[in-house]
């Protein structure tokens, strides 16, 4: 049961279990895959952000007949009726995070310096922007063309480093340029680098998650213990 799938939007369901049903927060926290003192903190208005409830009833991840056999007996471990659907990325422009698409023209405009065999079309699904954006950095009639600065988009996390040898490679290929040299070397320095921002980015990503969840979990902690200490006096 450890294996089995979770729901889509676990916080959310979880609001809405909590809200709507008397099953334990055990349950609950196993269901959804959060801990239980994120159930409780909710259950207790603690959580640092609130969740919408979504209702796994009607998403068809539970039935009522199941919440009611969790609610008989606080020992039941609840069983995911139908698995979320995997969402699949849809043809169209690539979705950028909003902290990143300030970042896009100096990604532009490094791949039309470094690889100009590259089409405006390659550069326009490999960033996630418009063939006028292209354009307009190409002729340096960008509004912010002061500003732009040609930086690896590897780098700065628009794209994958085999996402970009795969296109230059294809655009290679199709300019008929044979012995075209590896975008990066393995192992260069260039590669080291882009590693260890890729990986000190997760790390303090990581931090960050697991500082908040500890300071969430404290807070719970502390008005727990308070609560408790009114009651004793």
């Amino acid at each position: 049961m450890a294996d089995q799938p979770k729901p889509l939007m676990p916080h959310a369901t979880a609001t809405w279990l909590v809200d709507n049903t008397g099953l334990s927060f055990d349950q609950i926290a196993e269901f959804c895959g959060l801990h239980i003192l994120e159930v409780q903190a909710m259950a207790d208005d603690l959580a640092g952000s609130k969740y919408t409830g979504r209702d796994p009833v009607h998403a068809g991840e539970l039935t009522q007949g199941e919440i009611a056999k969790g609610e008989a007996d606080p020992s039941y471990t609840l069983t995911m009726q139908r698995a979320p659907v995997a969402v699949s990325r849809t043809k169209g422009p690539r979705y950028t995070p909003v902290s990143k698409r300030q970042d896009k023209p100096d990604g532009i405009a490094w791949l039309l310096r470094n690889h100009p065999e590259v089409s405006d079309a390659q550069i326009s699904k490999l960033i996630g922007t418009t063939r006028n954006t292209i354009g307009a950095i190409r002729d340096r009639t960008h509004w912010n063309i002061q500003n732009i600065q040609p930086k690896d988009p590897v780098t700065l996390g628009l794209c994958s480093q085999r996402e970009l040898d795969a296109v230059v490679a294809k655009a290679a290929k199709k300019a008929g340029i044979e012995d075209a040299a590896p975008v990066v070397e393995s192992g260069s320095d260039r590669d080291r680098l882009i590693e260890e921002l890729r990986a000190e980015r997760e790390a303090n990503e990581k931090a960050a998650a697991e500082a908040a969840q500890e300071a969430e979990a404290a807070a719970w902690l502390e008005a727990k213990r308070a609560e408790e200490g009114n009651s004793d006096t």
